[in-house]
């Protein structure tokens, strides 16, 4: 099977449609403009540079209509992209690439510094800065732009599997990998959104996830072009700015859930006006259940989902008008995935159990850039092990427990600290909350819990205490509390356990 250049197709239905609004700058392109645009980037890099299929080119840069020009550009001549995380140290972005090997880099002017010390170290020759202005022997992106010549540019048809961009994992657990995501991923991905939140071209989404993520790129601006909608691209999240823009332009919008906890925070949360979002979803991290009910209250149900990298990454995602009763589920599965739950030795498990979940479809990614080995023990059959623990309930709604890695054992007993974490969430000073497990000499582990107290609140060990012994089973109570600040995340929104259990897991 193969995929066809939607941006060309576009621009040929919807040439003046509005495509993309750059939200720091004001900027818009309609869909004609878009696909020019990237077809100037894609003779430049392919007459002027001598980028051949296959090269790859870095991007160091945060959101802009830039950065979805270079994702197009290269989809265009065969280019991969490899999309750094700006927040990552010198040294960790060497790495990734030394391990990529890509011929240019690309940068925002903030990481000039970054981005010289990496040209120095891997004497590279072909760099350009979004800058207005380049530095010598660099180019300038409209400069690039304007020394092309204009003519539009169609991609050729692309095979399911070829790959277009790169996506670096974090690396908390060991070296970073490349997750390798191809055409079809990106096919599949838009085509199980379009269906599950009814995207179309009257929609107007509002993208705030750092696009060296999945879900900046796919939740939902590239779903956005393929429904020939409109995608207001916000160069990182803030939360009074997303409140603005959600209030006045946005129709449709995916956030993770530190992105909806620090909304509820803002103190202009409760006055902004937010009836015209029809669509809301989050995903990357569980919600917990009282934050849920915060914004039902407000009348907006948030569509809970599912996803990895590795799945391109839609998995779940809740379908409109799900019962109330299944609150805090992901849903059932996305028409193009296939899904289990099964237990240590690979066997499926009866609804009610929980089991490692694993994925196999279209969406799902070939594997890691130069890991065969890894590859094998992540890919089993097609099936891919998601390292999340699972369940289903008796009418096939499904609920991600916690990570593999995350569970700990008490006294014989399994601990998922997402369930105690959303308990501790239901008092109502808490802000943040996060389980580890810590050494006990009678009970092998118990939990601690660190725990971010709203400004102007208080709370103390012995009422969280308390509280879990209330709510929860003896095993699962936490034996001690640590307040913390703010808990650490990564740039998806996730809580960093092992940042947290390297500083308070003695």
């Amino acid at each position: 099977m193969i995929t066809f250049d939607w941006l060309a197709k576009q621009a040929d239905m919807r040439a003046d449609k509005i495509a993309l609004i750059d939200a720091a700058t004001n900027r818009s392109y309609t869909y004609a403009q878009f696909h020019l645009r990237a077809s100037r980037f894609a003779e430049f890099l392919r007459d002027e540079w001598k980028i051949r299929p296959g090269d790859r080119v870095a991007l160091l840069a945060n959101n802009s209509s830039e950065y979805f020009e270079i994702l197009w550009g290269c989809a265009k001549i065969g280019a991969i992209l490899v999309c750094l995380n700006w927040r990552l140290a010198v040294p960790e972005l060497e790495f990734i690439m030394r391990d990529s090997t890509p011929v240019a880099l690309i940068y925002d002017p903030p990481f000039a510094g970054a981005a010289t010390a990496l040209k120095d170290r891997l004497g590279l020759d072909r760099m350009m800065t979004l800058a207005p202005q380049a530095g010598e022997g660099e180019w300038a992106y409209e400069t690039a732009l304007a020394h092309a010549s204009g003519r539009p540019i169609v991609m050729s048809p692309r095979g399911l599997d070829e790959v277009w961009h790169i996506l670096y994992t974090a690396g908390t657990t060991g070296r970073a990998k490349g997750v390798l995501q191809t055409f079809g991923m990106v096919f599949y991905n838009a085509v199980n959104i379009n269906l599950k939140i009814d995207l179309t071209s009257q929609d107007v989404t509002l993208n705030v996830l750092p696009c060296f993520h999945t879900g900046g790129l796919n939740l939902y601006a590239n779903p956005t072009f393929h429904a020939g909608a409109t995608a207001i691209i916000q160069r990182a999240f803030e939360p009074a700015e997303t409140l603005r823009l959600l209030s006045t332009q946005a129709t449709a919008f995916f956030g993770v859930a530190a992105i909806y906890l620090f909304l509820s925070q803002h103190p202009d949360f409760e006055r902004t006006d937010l009836t015209g979002v029809r669509s809301w979803a989050a995903g990357g991290a569980p919600i917990p259940t009282s934050l849920l009910q915060l914004y039902r209250r407000r009348g907006i149900d948030i569509h809970f989902g599912f996803g990895m990298t590795e799945t391109g990454p839609t998995v779940f995602l809740v379908d409109p008008g799900y019962p109330d009763s299944k609150l805090g589920s992901v849903g059932k599965p996305c028409l193009h995935v296939e899904v289990r739950v099964v237990d240590a030795q690979g066997h499926d498990l009866p609804p009610g159990e929980r089991g490692e979940l694993l994925i196999k479809g279209p969406g799902v990614t070939p594997g890691y850039w130069q890991l065969p080995d890894v590859t094998a023990q992540a890919i089993t059959d097609g099936w891919l092990h998601s390292g999340d623990v699972a369940m289903r309930d008796e009418d096939g709604y499904y609920y991600i427990v916690d990570r593999v890695k995350d569970m700990y054992i008490s006294g014989g007993e399994n601990v998922y600290p997402a369930e105690v974490e959303n308990v501790i969430y239901q008092l109502p000073q808490v802000a943040e909350a996060a389980v580890i497990a810590v050494p006990d000499e009678r009970w092998g582990e118990v939990g601690r819990a660190l725990v971010a107290i709203k400004a102007g609140q208080t709370l103390s060990e012995a009422e969280i205490i308390e509280y879990c012994r209330a709510n929860l089973g003896r095993y699962k109570v936490p034996r001690s509390v640590v307040f913390v600040r703010a808990l650490p995340r990564n740039p998806a929104g996730k809580v960093v356990k092992g940042e947290l259990r390297a500083l308070y897991g003695k």
